[in-house]
């Protein structure tokens, strides 16, 4: 989570910040020798902030963050399943990987932890953003090189509380993934592959919470997964718009996907309920700003302007407290 104070659980302030990551600990010794690669960045590097965004919440079965200071993350490659444990010592990077798909998470590694991102080209406009840039250096931007492992979880993110979004994601991967290779800690999954998520019959759907309209557009998704994986090579106004092709996937979601699987720096999230009174309310105090207030401040970050929303997160200025607006629900109650 974003900084060092509470935010309130929303998508927006999730997908600001940053996962705890303990430090220190005794160097785990892994039961299973994985395949590993090392590399050492050029500058700070925060494990908690370049990956904690593609965390679903606490109970994610992709994503663990362990005491001995590592991330684990299981993923659906090119190659297959694969799990990697990622952790940083003395500024240098190690990634080990188990499972058909290692080797591909190993060589996609630097890009995981913000080897194509360059944070010194930008430049802040406004004190809040430059006391954040300066606490937080060691934030980069990922780019996992994947498209359906963001697209699936972000599209059941749409119009729904983040509880009901994480216990949705959870109970599906548990369901119908597959365990993570290697040593991975327990209950971890990788996530189903799009011919498995097109075959969940309608009633799990609706005993995960998933109405019929998230769950449509996911099956027209996974029916053209390996054309939406092709965006992987295209520029993110490019990606967006080969994503939006999908009835139902629209800007929200699209530059939700691209910010993770691009690292886009610029693909700022519109259409949120939170992000723009976030944003408005920081930079000018109007915590009713709409999409295009938001787009009108972050002009002066334009190329950069994803970074300056998640710095603007990271440093903790949001809005008093309302009564939520969204009343969490579960349909599969029903």
């Amino acid at each position: 989570m974003a900084g060092r104070f509470s935010p309130r659980p929303t998508r927006t302030t999730v997908r600001g910040g940053h996962v705890v990551v303990p430090g220190g600990g005794v160097p785990r010794q892994a039961a299973v020798a994985g395949r590993t690669r090392t590399w050492t960045p050029s500058g700070p590097l925060d494990l908690g902030l370049v990956l904690g965004p593609l965390r679903r919440g606490p109970g994610d079965p992709t994503f663990r963050a362990t005491p001995d200071g590592a991330v684990w993350r299981t993923s659906r490659t090119p190659a297959g399943p694969g799990t990697l444990r990622v952790v940083l010592r003395g500024g240098v990077a190690r990634g080990e990987a188990w499972g058909p798909g290692a080797e591909w998470l190993l060589h996609q590694l630097p890009e995981l932890l913000g080897a194509s991102d360059d944070p010194d080209v930008f430049e802040p406009r406004h004190r809040l953003v430059a006391v954040a840039r300066h606490r937080r250096p060691g934030l980069r931007l990922t780019r996992t090189g994947l498209v359906m492992e963001s697209l699936i979880p972000s599209v059941l993110e749409q119009k729904v509380t983040t509880d009901e979004a994480y216990r949705a994601w959870r109970l599906l991967v548990r369901k119908f993934g597959e365990p993570a290779p290697g040593p991975a800690p327990e209950r971890m999954y990788v996530m189903p592959a799009p011919r498995t998520w097109a075959l969940i019959p309608s009633w799990e759907w609706h005993r995960a919470g998933v109405d019929n309209k998230r769950a449509s557009t996911i099956l027209r998704a996974v029916r053209v997964a390996a054309r939406l994986e092709e965006a992987v090579g295209f520029d993110p106004v490019r990606a967006q718009a080969r994503l939006e092709v999908v009835s139902g996937i629209g800007p929200w979601t699209s530059a939700e996907v691209v910010q993770r699987s691009h690292g886009a720096a610029d693909s700022v999230t519109v259409g949120d309920l939170h992000l723009p009174g976030i944003v408005g309310y920081a930079l000018a105090g109007d915590r009713d700003a709409d999409d295009s207030v938001m787009l009108s401040l972050l002009e002066p970050y334009a190329g950069q302007r994803h970074r300056a929303a998640r710095l603007i997160l990271l440093s903790g200025r949001t809005p008093p407290r309302r009564v939520p607006k969204m009343p969490r629900g579960d349909i599969g109650r029903l």
